[in-house]
């Protein structure tokens, strides 16, 4: 369990997805969150699922401001608006994010799936998780995009 619930684990896979995919370097900032959701209207959400020896989720949210710098830094382009392309980056961010995640620790490597991201918009929701068996909730920015991330454990085999 100590292994999995590492909280370094989860800013190594930070780095190295936003060093790699967007060639920024993010900086944990435990405000970024709480800046994000006060400061826009609108969010983004995308969650991936793991399977197999571990049961939970890798979750990502940004406000919109933030998808659309990711997106823009992932594919050249800019955007005005949360398309389908700004979605579609941001699943694949969370779906790597979760990949080097679990990556991080060999059993899971090796005996843990992930699902196909899913990704949520909008102005008033909540994402709730019953009872997990541990969280790891960061939140990180670069240059003004604040986001978080968070590994949640249904279960551990």
């Amino acid at each position: 369990m100590h292994k999995v619930s590492d909280p370094e684990n989860l800013d190594a896979s930070v780095e190295e997805v936003f060093e790699l995919m967007l060639g920024v370097r993010c900086e944990r900032d435990p405000d970024a969150a709480a800046m994000a959701a006060s400061a826009e209207p609108e969010s983004v959400t995308a969650v991936v699922g793991f399977g197999g020896l571990l049961s939970g989720a890798c979750v990502f949210r940004c406000g919109a401001s933030a998808a659309m710098k990711v997106a823009a830094r992932m594919t050249g382009m800019e955007f005005n608006e949360i398309d389908g392309t700004v979605k579609d980056g941001i699943g694949e961010i969370c779906n790597m994010l979760a990949g080097a995640w679990k990556g991080k620790v060999p059993d899971l490597a090796a005996h843990c799936g992930l699902s196909v991201p899913a990704v949520i918009t909008g102005r008033d929701y909540n994402l709730h998780v019953q009872a997990p068996e541990f969280q790891l909730r960061h939140s990180y920015s670069f240059e003004d995009a604040h986001f978080a991330v968070t590994i949640v454990c249904d279960s551990l085999q």
